[in-house]
């Protein structure tokens, strides 16, 4: 199971009416000061209930127990990992941060394919926002339009292929 598939099933999961999410959102330093830190959130969402929750999406345990911050800062944090690891990590978990385990799912037609499906097994706790909020919707700004230019340029590529071909 790779991170791609990961991000694909909690888009899955998470997208409804009121949450906006972004994946690789960089924070604000320790100082407030915005594009300095090396620190980032693999997922952030904002809901309408100006409710912030921070992912991070781990594949192995070398990659849960690496010196890479953890980066929980949201009123409700969470790991996302494939079920196998959380077996291995879950003792390691602290209480206040949710889990949502990552399964691969046959689906039958129309598309006879896998896809992974994730599913909230420990639910956070909430907790004071980490870090400024002005500054985070800032970052959440430039991250979502940081995706937007990839899916303009992608879009581009595919009007090009379309007209020549």
């Amino acid at each position: 199971m790779t991170t791609r598939e990961i991000e694909y099933g909690m888009v899955l999961v998470l997208r409804k009416m009121g949450t906006y999410m972004c994946f690789e959102v960089m924070m604000p330093d320790p100082h407030g000061r915005l594009g300095r830190s090396l620190e980032r959130v693999d997922l952030l969402t904002f809901d309408t209930k100006g409710v912030w929750r921070f992912y991070e999406i781990k594949i192995t345990k070398s990659d849960f127990y690496s010196k890479a911050a953890h980066t929980f800062k949201g009123h409700l944090n969470y790991f996302v990992m494939p079920k196998a690891l959380y077996e291995q990590v879950k003792d390691d978990i602290p209480p206040d941060i949710g889990v949502y385990v990552a399964r691969s799912e046959k689906r039958s037609r129309p598309y006879e394919h896998e896809i992974v499906v994730c599913s909230c097994i420990k639910k956070a706790r909430r907790r004071e926002l980490g870090v400024d909020e002005d500054k985070l919707k800032f970052a959440f700004m430039q991250a979502l339009s940081r995706e937007h230019e990839k899916y303009r340029h992608l879009l581009g590529y595919q009007r090009k292929a379309v007209n020549n071909g």
